[in-house]
Formats: C-alpha cells, structure tokens, sequence
C-alpha cells in the first residue's frame, strides 16, 4: 500500500499528545498492547515527566492493585518506607520487579522534595486486589474502613457490626483466596451466607460513611476520607467478585470481565475528582470501544474501564492507543504491509505519535487488515477502530533488555 502517511506521525512528546485533544483532559489515558516490557514503561515514564513539567499533571495511575497503591502514594508524598519495601508491598502483578517502575517511584520521590502538600506527585493504582484467576479476601478493606470509622468518632451504635463479628463472617483468607474457584463456581465462597450478610453489612457501612461526610471532613483530613472512601469501593467491588465467582451461569466470565472493569473505573474516577492524571493499562481496559477476550468459555465482551469514564467524562477523558512493529523475543517479527502496523513500521522514526483522525482521512478508505499475532500475550490495534482514539503511540522495535 503506497498511502503517505508522514505528515501524520509527530515526535512522542507531550506537546504532540496536546495538539490531538481539544482540551487537557482529566484523565489522559495511554494504553499497551502487552504487559511487561520494560521499553514502553519507559516510554510511559518519558511522558509522564513531560506532562508533570510542561502541562501540570500530577498524578499518575497505573494498572495495579488499588490498595497495594497507597503504599506508594505514601512514599512519594511522604517518604514513608524504603524505595526496596516499596516495591515488594506496593505492587501487585509483579509490576514491583519493573526497573522502570523503580525509576518511576524514584523519580515522583525527588521531584516531591521541599514542596508544598498541593503540589506533589500522587501515585494511584486503578486495578482491584484481584488477578484473572483470582482475587484477594475483602478482609482488609472492610477492616481499615471500620477502623477509620472508629478513630474518627463515629458513635458505636451507628456501627453495624463489630470486628469480632467481621471476623467471624470472614473465616479464614483461603476460603476467599481458593484457586480451584476460578474453574469450579462451586468452589467459591461468593455465595455463602456469610458473604451475603458481609455484603448487606458492607452496603450499610459505605451508607454510613457517606452520611457521615460533614463529621469525618472535621475530624480527619481529606486524604484519610477519601482512603476510606477507596476501601469502601474495595469492599463492595470484591464481595460482588466473589458473587460472581460462584455464578454457575453461561455469563459467570462476562460478570466477572464486567466487575473488575467497574472497580477500574471507579477507582479512575475518584484519581480525576483530585486533577489532572496519566493514566496507564492495557489498550484494552482504556479504549472506548467494547472490549473481548476469548477464554475457556468462549468470546466474552464487556464495556471496559475506558468506555465507562469516557461516557462520564466526555472531552475531558483522553485515549491514546499504543501499537507495535516487533517484539523479537516473543517472535512478533515485522508487520505484513497491508496492516496498520505495516504501514506505521515503514516509517523511519523508531515511535511516534499518530493523528489518527487525519490518518483515517489520509487512507480515505482503504482498506486494512487486521494483523494477528503469533503471541498470545500481544493483542494488535484494530484498524476500524481508529477513530475512537484520540491518537496512537506506535513504536517500532520492542527490544528485550539484555
């Protein structure tokens, strides 16, 4: 395919990122099409900076668990903890071994130093305390969330239960953390009597402290409010998890694809209330279109974290898609010409920010096919869906670090 398409690819720098939206969004979300490769954190951190030094944002949430998060946060704003303990207990999906992501904590430290409380760095993680196969007891959220209740003041009477009586309801963390119970819905403990009274308990507790607001806003600060408000989330989100954990049902995936999704995107939503963030998961948790996967169960489709804060936000939601030429060491070699990818990697510059609105004029209608992969672990950009990114970060060689 002869189609030029130079005019446009710009540099990968905030300024580029910019001049594609029609105003800075909130939340500027980057997508990746695979996880863990080391040369697109790198990327991801580049930017970072420049939107932190150039554009003013000052947060930045990353595709891990939310509550693992605060650890971080806590680092970076306040220096609590070693940059080694940070990274073993503030991550999960082994992002914490991610010399990037070291680099990244490092950064956000020094660049906190000597400034004033509103003006530091914040760090987020968006996911639940959950993996694709898993997911964590609801035990320590519901707990900080009684517990905050409590130093702050609340009367007792008000407090639906005590924590014997969370404990009980508990059991024990296996029952929660069961791995036989993503395969085997009658291996989970969703569905027990006692989560059903845990949720119920759950909803009047999160009742409480939303009723609560003025009083906890006099006693506590908002930071600790709005942690509260995260474990609360957490709690909910988790205990329908687990509910749908134990669905024996043809749309059990679905439930679940669709559960972690709203956790994201709530999460998502509380890290925008503070200002502007960036923003980074897998393409497909962010893009605005339906997301699919093929599982076990066959083809599942649910509307992603992305699609969920983009219909709130609007404008202020911004998506940038990230595509790639090769991946040598998981044998993704070079992109067939008639591909995006193949048209993107026959330009000279290793990556670039691509106008995909004016890319799509530019193609005027020709036609592209959509490029598989000979690796599970890398999903290709679909080529009709252009349009709804507000561009494409492309790079070209995915280099394994040696």
């Amino acid at each position: 395919m002869a189609t030029d398409i130079k005019d446009t690819t710009h540099p990968v720098d905030a300024a580029a990122v910019m001049g594609l939206l029609p105003t800075r969004p909130r939340l500027l979300a980057l997508g990746e099409p695979t996880h863990g490769e080391e040369a697109l954190l790198d990327l991801r951190n580049d930017l970072f900076r420049q939107l932190v030094e150039e554009e003013g944002y000052r947060a930045i949430a990353i595709e891990s668990d939310c509550v693992r998060g605060l650890i971080v946060d806590d680092h970076v704003t306040s220096g609590t903890g070693t940059l080694d303990e940070v990274m073993e207990q503030g991550f999960s999906h082994d992002w914490g071994a991610s010399a990037a992501n070291r680099e990244l904590v490092r950064w956000m430290s020094h660049f906190n130093e000597g400034r004033p409380a509103s003006d530091r760095l914040r760090f987020a993680g968006f996911d639940g305390p959950l993996e694709i196969a898993a997911a964590e007891s609801p035990r320590q959220a519901l707990t900080a969330l009684h517990d905050y209740l409590v130093a702050a003041g609340v009367e007792a009477d008000l407090l639906p239960y005590t924590r014997e009586t969370l404990d009980d309801l508990l059991g024990t963390d296996d029952r929660w953390t069961e791995p036989a119970a993503m395969m085997d819905p009658s291996r989970s403990v969703g569905r027990s009597a006692e989560a059903g009274e845990l949720r119920l308990l759950t909803d009047e507790l999160t009742a409480l402290l939303d009723a609560q607001t003025p009083h906890l806003l006099a006693t506590t600060s908002r930071d600790d409010r709005d942690r509260a408000r995260l474990y609360a989330r957490t709690a909910v989100g988790l205990l329908r998890y687990h509910h749908a954990m134990a669905d024996p049902s043809p749309s059990r995936m679905t439930r679940l694809c669709t559960q972690r999704d709203l956790m994201m995107a709530q999460n998502l939503l509380a890290v925008a209330a503070r200002g502007p963030a960036l923003v980074h998961a897998h393409n497909s948790h962010l893009q605005r279109e339906q997301s699919s996967m093929r599982m076990w169960e066959g083809r599942v489709e649910w509307w992603g974290a992305g699609s969920l804060v983009s219909a709130e936000l609007g404008e202020e939601y911004g998506f940038l898609a990230t595509a790639l030429g090769t991946i040598g060491h998981q044998g993704v070699d070079a992109p067939p010409p008639d591909t995006l990818e193949g048209l993107l990697y026959a330009q000279p510059a290793e990556s670039c920010v691509v106008d995909t609105r004016r890319l799509t004029t530019t193609l005027d209608g020709a036609r592209l096919t959509r490029r598989v992969s000979p690796w599970f672990g890398y999903a290709p950009f679909d080529p009709a869906h252009l349009t709804d990114s507000d561009g494409m970060v492309f790079v070209k060689d995915v280099v394994h670090p040696s």
